[in-house]
């Protein structure tokens, strides 16, 4: 059973709203557009808040719906972990378009809230805290993700969860390489 759960994450993962929104209605593949990036940044500089909006509640459902399906069938926290950090590589290399993605934030954030509502407040105030020294929402928002295993630690999960909090997280930093390249770059 627990075999099938993941299939169904990672084909779930796989789901780009991204790209079946920005055709639907906008007729345009967003592949072609902006960054060529599928996911609600890219086509919220493209098609306004909307399209944003849509797109990341699209996403952050995918991962939501994940970690809802683990604990509908009483899989172990570690299980519904691993189930979201597949709906994630789903997300970033989905099978449905040749394995080229967005970056997973959105069903990161989706899955994790859902995993567990504290994760709300840790991100806000990690965000903050960060984004105040860098004013780059990327570094921010990227480093904010850096506590939530601290958390999970602190509130006594199994270590065994927080190491696979710290592989999704990993995930994200590699799906986000080339972008922190440019924003860490000296300015010369």
């Amino acid at each position: 059973m627990i075999w099938l759960y993941f299939i169904f994450s990672y084909l779930l993962g796989s789901i780009m709203f991204g790209f079946l929104i920005t055709k639907i209605f906008y007729r345009k593949d967003i592949r072609a557009l902006g960054s060529g990036n599928v996911g609600a940044r890219n086509a919220g500089r493209l098609h306004g808040k909307t399209a944003f909006v849509l797109i990341f509640l699209g996403d952050a459902l995918k991962g939501a719906l994940v970690i809802l399906a683990a604990r509908y069938f009483h899989f172990s926290e570690t299980v519904q972990l691993v189930g979201l950090a597949l709906a994630i590589l789903g997300h970033i290399k989905p099978i449905t378009l040749k394995f080229k993605g967005g970056k997973g934030i959105s069903t990161f954030i989706g899955g994790i809230i859902t995993f567990d509502p504290l994760m709300v407040p840790v991100i806000i105030l990690g965000f903050s805290i960060l984004y105040t020294f860098k004013r780059s929402f990327t570094i921010a928002g990227l480093g904010a993700f850096l506590f939530i295993p601290v958390v999970l630690f602190i509130k006594n999960n199994d270590w065994l969860s927080c190491i696979i909090a710290v592989g999704i997280i990993v995930m994200l930093y590699a799906a986000h390489a080339k972008n922190l390249k440019e924003r860490l770059k000296p300015n010369e």
